[in-house]
């Protein structure tokens, strides 16, 4: 009988993933997903598994053999913050999965809007201070990474802002540059094109290092705040997978995000392309789980 890599041959490789076609997350997956293909010399088939925020794909690879025939891509929120939001979780990030590779980053940014005088952090902190409607701060949603970013940033500078969670990141944009709101956290892409053009003010970013994209902006940590936060998508095995096997779909996964037509396609939309394998992944991982704990924790949200 064949065993190993072998085994996973046999079939076609699924990647699932929690949102709908047309989504970023499924147009970077279908993209690996077609150069995975040519290196492991077998099919591998998306398919989307819409529902409870990701939750359900989640649950489908958690209940997949363990054979080397299915993959999870995920946000960091169903792996990082679900954990900690929801009151219960059929799922351990640690014990249901099986880390497989990093395939990429994301940056966001804090910025603020054409009413508020402020060019630089330390600036707005000094008006955050004072209180009143500067202290408003919008994001996608509640619950989402950017906002509970907002809090680490409120915990970090010692100053009280109240999130102020709309229906997606373009109904928070359009408050931001109309002045409805004073300040947001977005993705660093989205808020990164309105700074160029000069309609609102991007204070901060969010990675360990400046974007590639938009490095103009300063980092937290070169503003004096020792935060960081990226967001990021990784593909995970069911638990129990074959060291080998996860392996081979690593390097495979790795192998595609390298690639130079990899990389011209994420960066229209603020991903960097890592490739991280799987020791690395489950480090990021740990660290992360971690580090946003505390702060979802402390903000008293519950998904569910």
């Amino acid at each position: 009988m064949a065993t190993g890599p072998a085994v996973a041959q046999l079939k076609p490789l699924h990647i699932m993933l929690g949102v709908p076609p047309g989504a970023s997350l499924d147009a970077i997956t279908r993209v690996v997903a077609e150069k995975m293909t040519r290196t492991l010399g077998r099919s591998v088939v998306v398919e989307n598994k819409t529902g409870a925020g990701g939750i359900v794909a989640n649950m489908a690879v958690k209940q997949a053999a363990a054979d080397g025939n299915t993959l999870l891509m995920t946000p960091l929120a169903t792996m990082v913050a679900f954990p900690h939001s929801y009151s219960r979780l059929d799922y351990d990030p640690f014990r249901d999965y099986a880390p497989v590779a990093h395939i990429a980053s994301f940056q966001l940014a804090f910025a603020v809007g054409p009413r508020v005088p402020a060019t630089t952090l330390a600036e707005y902190v000094a008006l955050a201070k004072k209180g009143g409607p500067v202290t408003d701060f919008a994001t996608p949603a509640p619950g989402s990474l950017p906002h509970f970013f907002g809090l680490m940033f409120a915990r970090a500078a010692g100053i009280e802002l109240t999130h102020i969670p709309y229906k997606g990141g373009a109904p928070a944009m359009q408050a931001l540059l109309s002045g409805e709101i004073a300040a947001a956290v977005l993705t660093l892409t989205d808020l990164g094109q309105q700074a160029r053009s000069g309609k609102v003010h991007v204070l901060a970013t969010s990675g360990d290092s400046r974007s590639p994209q938009y490095p103009e902006f300063p980092t937290f940590k070169e503003s004096g705040y020792a935060i960081e936060g990226s967001g990021w998508y990784a593909l995970f095995a069911p638990a129990g997978t074959p060291r080998d096997v996860v392996d081979q779909l690593a390097r495979a996964a790795i192998d595609a995000v390298k690639q130079p037509d990899v990389k011209q396609r994420f960066d229209p939309i603020g991903l960097e392309a890592t490739g991280l394998g799987p020791a690395e992944l489950a480090a990021i991982l740990r660290a992360d789980y971690d580090k946003w704990g505390p702060i979802i924790r402390a903000s008293g949200f519950k998904a569910d």
